[in-house]
């Protein structure tokens, strides 16, 4: 099976070089050619356009930055007119679900199946093998998706077209705001004086337990921010939950909330650190290092 790979980012990287070690034949293309030509040593073929990389693509998978980089990738460079009949699809960028449903159903009138696949684990996961994948599309798709799947982390079909990205959104409200609700309260316990990684280590086990206060919360402890998903893409993601909620008719408070957090936190210069960073943010206003 010949997989082609656009967007060799953070998180396509370590994707493809997991399909590479799969087995699968794969072929890469990034807007910074100089991205791609890092998987030319584990044996991918490197494209220098988009419609190069998808010519004779059985799979081409999309790990773009956001929505509107996908829709001009896919029907910009002239790539839908370039895939092949048969081909699936699978966008594992986070965008709105209604811009899913929007490029399925163009695809549909070339002949080129869809799923929305995005992925939550970070670039751990991605390079682990071990990403949470939530697809939304036709449930043959699915299924002929699943070695794809397999060498990336545990798939799991959640509806039609567009679902996959909702699910995508619910997860990046609870990820976005419970590492809001982790970083106020261990500031507030370093604040009154307690030690922030006993706190942490206290109520680990407890009905606080999550992955987000083991994984960011010792980042926290450690004040190590380095980016492995960035705070502006978690900014993008609480937008774009917001949008659709609106789309629904449905109210979203706290996320709401948080959106604005975040936005402030980029607005002082910490956009380019982890979305863990939003602790730098709450310790600013508390006048705390």
């Amino acid at each position: 099976m010949h997989v082609s790979v656009l967007g060799i980012g953070m998180m396509g990287l370590p994707i493809a070089k997991r399909l590479r070690e799969a087995g699968f034949e794969v072929t890469a293309w990034n807007r910074t050619l100089e991205k791609a030509l890092r998987l030319a040593s584990h044996g991918a073929r490197v494209a220098h356009t988009a419609t190069q990389a998808v010519h004779d693509a059985d799979v081409v998978i999309t790990m773009l930055e956001n929505g509107d980089v996908v829709e001009s990738v896919l029907f910009g460079h002239g790539v839908d007119a370039a895939l092949k009949p048969g081909c699936l699809v699978i966008d594992m960028s986070s965008i709105k679900p209604s811009q899913a449903r929007s490029h399925a159903q163009r695809l549909a009138e070339r002949g080129v199946a869809h799923l929305d696949a995005p992925v939550s684990g970070g670039t751990v996961g991605a390079e682990a093998g071990t990403l949470a994948i939530m697809a939304g599309g036709e449930a043959a798709d699915f299924e002929r998706a699943q070695p794809v799947f397999a060498p990336l982390g545990r798939a799991t079909h959640v509806g039609p077209h567009g679902a996959g990205q909702l699910a995508k959104l619910a997860n990046q409200m609870i990820v976005g705001i419970t590492i809001g609700a982790v970083s106020e309260a261990l500031l507030l316990a370093e604040k009154g004086g307690a030690d922030m990684a006993k706190v942490r280590e206290a109520i680990r086990g407890g009905f606080a337990e999550s992955r987000i206060l083991e994984v960011h919360g010792q980042r926290m402890v450690e004040r190590d921010f380095a980016k492995r998903a960035a705070l502006t893409v978690q900014l993008k993601d609480m937008r774009n939950a917001l949008d659709t909620a609106r789309e629904l008719g449905f109210e979203a408070p706290i996320t709401g909330l948080f959106e604005a957090l975040y936005a402030s936190a980029a607005e002082h210069g910490f956009g380019e650190l982890d979305h863990s960073g939003l602790f730098r943010e709450l310790a600013r206003r508390n006048g705390m290092r």
